[in-house]
């Protein structure tokens, strides 16, 4: 059986990413993927981008990875642009949005935010509708095949839901976890790149590491949006929503 490792969301947090990958090399596990938005948030987005160059077979683009490209119209942007350069910003352009195989004799498509675009956002607790329509061919998705598994980023809050014949999954995030204060990532088992059916399994993976030191990583290099991004780490929480409400009594 072969196991493919899918990360996604790295947002330059290194103690994150070193831990998640010491974690797929611990488990003899060679084939990586990536589901994008390697930049962006945290401090390391250069050191996120050649790590990920170098160690995954594939990359695909999120919207955090052509966003960080655009006009540098505010200090955050501006800060990880300059430190990302040139050429990892052209490197960035230039990554494809979807990846499509055979493992176990189903057809699989892995992209980072949904069918429609890396900007169109599918959260664990919508319709089942919603979920289902994340199956069907777009003009984003093309037509090699209609899937059977499809996997996807974003949300930074992992999961796995079947439907009948078919599997949804989220890989949750490297280094901006929504869900829990540990890493995830997303093991496949099954026969890589085989049209005959076979066994195949889909595991969610939660791998601890030091929250602190990402936090303090940010905090020496004088990262723009500390606050916000410090508060995410530890406590989950996204910082687009409102402060919880007071509890009474």
């Amino acid at each position: 059986m072969d196991r493919i490792a899918i990360i996604s969301d790295i947002h330059g947090n290194m103690p994150a990413l070193e831990a998640v990958l010491q974690d797929i090399r611990g488990r003899d596990i060679e084939r990586i993927l990536c589901l994008g938005d390697l930049v962006g948030k945290g401090p390391h987005s250069d050191r996120a981008v050649d790590i990920c160059r170098e160690v995954c077979e594939q990359v695909i683009m999120g919207n955090w990875d052509d966003y960080i490209r655009g006009e540098p119209n505010n200090p955050m942007k501006e800060w990880h642009q300059q430190r990302l350069g040139s050429e990892r910003l052209e490197y960035l352009k230039d990554l494809p949005y979807i990846i499509e195989f055979y493992m176990s004799g189903k057809k699989v498509r892995l992209f980072h935010a949904s069918n429609k675009g890396i900007y169109d956002r599918v959260f664990m607790d919508d319709t089942r509708e919603s979920h289902r329509g994340m199956f069907n061919n777009t003009d984003f998705t093309g037509d090699a095949f209609v899937p059977d598994v499809v996997g996807y980023g974003d949300i930074h809050s992992a999961y796995l839901k079947s439907f009948r014949q078919r599997t949804l999954f989220n890989t949750g995030s490297v280094g901006n976890p929504l869900d829990l204060t540990m890493a995830s990532y997303i093991i496949m088992e099954g026969e890589y790149g085989s049209e005959a059916g076979d066994t195949l399994s889909i595991q969610i993976i939660r791998v601890p590491y030091d929250v602190e030191l990402a936090i303090q990583q940010a905090r020496d290099e004088g990262m723009p949006e500390l606050e916000a991004y410090e508060s995410e780490l530890r406590t989950t929480r996204y910082r687009a929503l409102p402060p919880p409400e007071p509890k009474q009594g």
